[in-house]
């Protein structure tokens, strides 16, 4: 039986999702990015099954003329060669035409890192803000547990209670593609915990002897994921920012993930052990913050030795 070409797409991101183990974020940027092209070839009078070389090519060009950046365009033709390479292992079709079609690359840009001191006066702030003090244990554990182990903001709100109990030394996190990693918890990331432990278990129990249903995350909340959202913490991150006088604009929750790597290889931490902390399939994702570092000492140099004043 021949499958049409508007099946491939939700084919796709079914053998994604059941054969690679790829996440929900994965596969709706794979599914947004995936739409653009099927309705870009639409007006072209064209589709996955009938597109040639030069269809992928022109799409390219038009997303250039567009104004997207590089970084979205090589996503963009990622996501394109990743649904031929599919469609050709399932013989849907005979070719693949993105195959030999080189992208433009990606932006070398630096991740944006935070100093020691701004980490603290956010760590300070994150204590003290919130109406209540469930609010403010709350938002000390959740900044206390970022910073001390480098996790991904995702994992950070959907970690389960279960993985808290106990006092625990290690945290174990469940990352991309269901990979499982332990990553140690600082004493005071154990201490914001145990409070904040306090404080939910006993809501909870309250909210138990009303009949509702016990939540199974660390950070429950009443919305359809059952736990905080990712954005959520982003507004409250940046609250955080503006109440420690650190630019909003430089202060997101993966910030804090980058700044946990550089600290580390500040104070003469392995790379491969960053690499296993992170999550990192790749070291050679883990050395940019070895640039990172360089660059930061270069600037410490420009700003503070005499010859380098004017």
């Amino acid at each position: 039986m021949t499958i049409p070409p508007s099946r491939w797409l939700p084919l796709f991101l079914e053998a994604m999702a059941a054969e690679r183990g790829a996440a929900a974020n994965t596969l709706a940027a794979y599914e947004r990015d995936l739409t653009h092209v099927a309705d870009w070839l639409a007006d072209k009078g064209r589709d996955f099954a009938t597109a040639s070389r030069d269809d992928v090519e022109s799409y390219l060009v038009d997303c250039d003329t567009l104004g997207l950046s590089r970084a979205t365009r090589a996503r963009r033709l990622s996501a394109i060669k990743q649904l031929y390479r599919f469609a050709f292992e399932e013989d849907l079709r005979e070719d693949n035409p993105a195959v030999q079609i080189s992208g433009p690359g990606r932006d070398k840009r630096l991740p944006k890192t935070l100093s020691v001191e701004e980490v603290d006066r956010l760590l300070t702030a994150a204590e003290a803000h919130g109406r209540t003090p469930a609010d403010r244990a709350r938002n000390a554990c959740l900044m206390q547990v970022l910073y001390a182990t480098g996790m991904r903001v995702t994992e950070l709100v959907s970690l389960p209670v279960s993985s808290a109990r106990g006092d625990p030394r290690m945290l174990l996190i469940r990352g991309k593609g269901g990979k499982e990693r332990m990553v140690p918890l600082s004493p005071p990331a154990r201490e914001a915990l145990a409070t904040w432990l306090a404080i939910r278990d006993a809501a909870e129990d309250e909210a138990r002897s009303k009949g509702h249903a016990p939540s199974a995350f660390l950070f429950p909340s009443h919305g359809k994921a059952g736990h905080l959202t990712r954005h959520a913490f982003y507004i409250l991150i940046k609250d955080f920012a503006v109440e420690a006088g650190v630019s909003p604009s430089k202060v997101t929750p993966h910030t804090l993930r980058h700044a946990f790597a550089t600290h580390l290889l500040a104070n003469g931490a392995d790379l491969r052990a960053i690499q296993t902390l992170l999550g990192h399939a790749d070291v050679a994702t883990t050395e940019i913050y070895t640039h990172v570092l360089e660059e930061r000492l270069r600037e410490l140099v420009l700003d503070h030795h005499p010859l380098a004043k004017d």
